[in-house]
Order: C-alpha cells, then structure tokens, then sequence
C-alpha cells in the first residue's frame, strides 16, 4: 500500500484558517452556480441549440467527473511534498479553472449550432476536470485540519456563509454583468470576471491554510478495487452520500430554472438578480441558527428539517404566475432557508464520517471519499440543468439566436414545474436515506 498524510489532534483553529479555508468557497460557488445558472441559457437563447441537446451539453462533461474525481482524490491522498497534499491542487486547479471558465463563454460564434454547442461542451469538460482537482483537496481539508466534530462544524458554517457571498455574487452579479454589457459580448465579460473571482479564492485557501495541518504517515488504498470496497464497507458514508447527490440533483434543475422563471414565467428578466438574492440572501441569517440546532439536536436532524423547509419553498413557487411578486420572492426566501441548511449539515457530517472510518481501519481516507463525495455532488448538479433542458423540450420551449421568442402556453408550465415540483420532488427522495441507525457518528 501507499503512504499519505493524516491528521493528528488539533486544537481549536485560529480564525485565520478558518477564514483562509473558507475563502475556496469563492472557486466552489462561482463554479457552482454560474454554470448552472447561465449556461443552459446561453445555449438556448444564444447559441440557438435545441433545449434537449443542450442539456446533454451540460451533462456529459460533467458526467466524467464521476469517473475522475475518485482518481483526483488517489492522486491528493499520496502526494507528499514540501506543500503537503492538498496545497498544490489547491492552486493549481485552481488558476486552470478559471482560465478555463473564461474560455468557456469565449466561443469563435460560427452561428452554427452544433459546432458552438461542441465547442461549449470542450471547455466545460476541462473546467470540470479542473475543478475536481480543486474542489476534492478541498472537501478533503476539514478532517486533517481538525480531529474536533464541533470545530468542523464551525468550519463548515465559515465556509457555507462564504459560499453564500460567493453564490450572492454570481447569481446576481454574473447575469447583470450579462445584461449591461449585452448579447454575447457580455458572457464574454461575465465569463472573465468569474474567472478573476475563482483566482481569489484558489489563491486565498492556498495560502490561507498553509500553517495549519499537522499530520503522521499512515497507508492509504492505493488501486480501484480498495477504493469501491472502502465505500462498500462504509454504509454511513454511502447513505448520507445518496441523499445528498439526489438532493443536488433537485438544487441543480432549481438553479437552472431561476433564469426562466423571471424571463418566461414572470415576464421580467430583471427580477432574476432579485429571486437569487431572495435565494442567498437568509443564508448568513441562518448560518448561526444551524450552529445552534447542530449542537442541541444533531447534524442529522437539522438535515431533515432542512430539507422539509426547502421543500415548501419550492412548492411555492408553483404560483409564481398568480401570486403576487413580493410572495413569490418570499417563497424564494424560505428555499434559500432550506438551501443552506442542505449545504452546511451533510458537510458537517462528511469530515465526522471519513473520520470514524480512519480510526477504524487505520487508512486515510480523506482525499479518496471527499473524490467519490465531489463526483456524486457532481453528478447531481450536472443531472439537474439536463433534467430541466428535458422538461423545456417536453413543454415545447423554442430555442433563438438571442432573439426575443413568444413562448407556447406548454413551455410556461414547464418552466414553472421545472423549478418548482421537480426539485421538491428530490429534496424528499433523499430522505429516507438520512436514518439515525445509519448515521450512527451523528451526536
């Protein structure tokens, strides 16, 4: 077997590396949300690709994360060096990203459909290739930062508040970038500013944790085969993971449904900016609150009660065409409410996981879950945009060349369903797989 770097008791974190640690949260929110967010767009009403392909579009690449991310996670796990195991992905997954992101929106604009369209998918398929070298590092972090659950539960909620800003930022800020500059010229500035963005996180956690982790030498897996039995021997790992990539999947088709709910379904493109700040905006609220209910009741049930939160701001939103706009933006208030607690508890929970299962088998296992942890979150955002993109092509959505489109009555509906039954729909589906006698290292 091969040799990696573990952790050792640490004491409480200086809030220098909490805050440096949380500053990666700038990469993972940018690159998780724009995408999601803007891409499916860009490719139906920019692009003029077909609502079902472009979904394929978005899928696919994202689709060989699943396959990768393990092997990014191997690959951490057995590096040593001078920069230890996870700082130089950190950077330079990091600065490969957003070089990437930029040249994601950068297209040559041929005006031929397919040939975009494939171009589109080739860089997103480097930028996902990019970030699983980033992201799996540093999902990775938290055990060897801290042997305390408490303490990585304070790191996760450093790091969710600053995934909130980042989230804020882009799902406001990247479609006004949009907006101003206008047409495809400003996806090209958009894209370049996200970019910018992605640099200053990857360059904050570089340098933000470099004094922090300690750690002694123990084996770690070292071929496919102990990679799969490990997660085979660890069902608390697997549950909570199936939970979570099948509620991403319902946040995945809510992102890429906020862009046509205010277009389509609300008749008013600059209502986005506003649902997504409805959306991000309680998570720094709420941040202290799930500190709070994690310590007195449990991660695990904060997660459940989070997840039936969620659910009814979704639900909500299958008025949006009767309500009132002010209701509207307060059902998307009460999902941002859920939302957050979707990403702090299950985040909590997955540094006490990897860690009981150290203990138990003497074998690192941070870098090799938080791999198989990304892909599967990976894959679920990814399954979103498609699952949406289908939908739009089941209601009869029309596809353009930037051109302002009358929308049949269908593709209203499907709009509204999309992001509305669809992802309440997969926020109660992972539930049952969040049962106390699973997840026996909850409190």
């Amino acid at each position: 077997m091969n040799s990696a770097r573990v952790p050792v008791e640490a004491d409480r974190l200086p809030t220098r590396t909490r805050f440096g640690y949380s500053l990666g949260s700038l990469a993972t929110g940018a690159f998780g949300t724009v995408p999601g967010l803007l891409l499916l767009p860009y490719l139906t009403d920019t692009l003029a690709v077909s609502a079902s392909v472009a979904g394929l579009l978005v899928l696919l690449p994202k689709a060989w994360d699943v396959l990768f991310n393990p092997v990014a996670g191997r690959i951490s796990d057995r590096t040593t060096g001078r920069l230890g195991a996870r700082r130089p992905y950190l950077i330079g997954g990091g600065v490969a990203l957003a070089v990437f992101f930029a040249g994601l929106f950068a297209g040559p604009d041929t005006g031929s459909a397919t040939f975009d369209g494939l171009y589109v998918a080739g860089m997103f398929l480097l930028c996902a290739t990019a970030f699983a070298f980033f992201q799996v590092p540093f999902n990775a972090l938290p055990v060897e930062l801290t042997a305390d659950p408490a303490e990585r539960t304070r790191l996760t909620a450093w790091r969710i508040a600053v995934l909130a800003i980042a989230i804020l930022l882009c799902g406001a800020g990247a479609p006004a970038i949009r907006d101003a500059v206008g047409g495809i010229a400003g996806y090209r500035v958009m894209g370049i500013a996200v970019g910018v963005l992605i640099v200053v996180g990857a360059v904050g956690v570089f340098f933000g944790v470099a004094r922090a982790s300690r750690s002694r030498v123990l084996p770690s897996v070292s071929n496919w085969r102990e990679v799969l039995a490990a997660v085979r021997d660890c069902r608390p790992f697997r549950w909570l993971l199936l939970a979570f990539v099948i509620q991403s999947a319902g946040i995945g088709t809510l992102l890429a449904g906020v862009d046509y709910m205010a277009r389509v379904a609300l008749n008013d493109k600059g209502l986005q900016s506003l649902l997504f700040a409805a959306f991000v905006g309680p998570a720094l609220l709420v941040m202290p609150l799930c500190m709070k209910i994690a310590d007195r009741y449990g991660k695990r049930f904060g997660y459940v009660l989070a997840s039936l939160v969620f659910t009814v701001g979704v639900l909500g939103l299958l008025g949006a065409r009767v309500f009132p706009v002010g209701v509207v933006v307060a059902c998307a208030a009460v999902v941002g409410v859920g939302y957050t607690g979707i990403q702090v508890f299950p985040l909590a929970l997955l540094p006490d996981v990897i860690s009981a299962e150290e203990e138990r088998t003497g074998q690192i296992r941070a870098g090799l879950f938080a791999g198989v942890w990304t892909a599967g979150e990976t894959l679920g955002l990814a399954l979103g945009p498609a699952l949406y993109g289908m939908v739009l092509a089941a209601g009869g959505y029309v596809s353009s060349a930037g051109d302002d489109v009358t929308q049949p009555a269908g593709a209203v509906t499907a709009v509204i369903i999309g992001a509305g039954l669809v992802p309440a729909l997969f926020a109660l589906a992972g539930l049952p797989f969040l049962r106390r006698r699973i997840l026996e290292v909850d409190p």
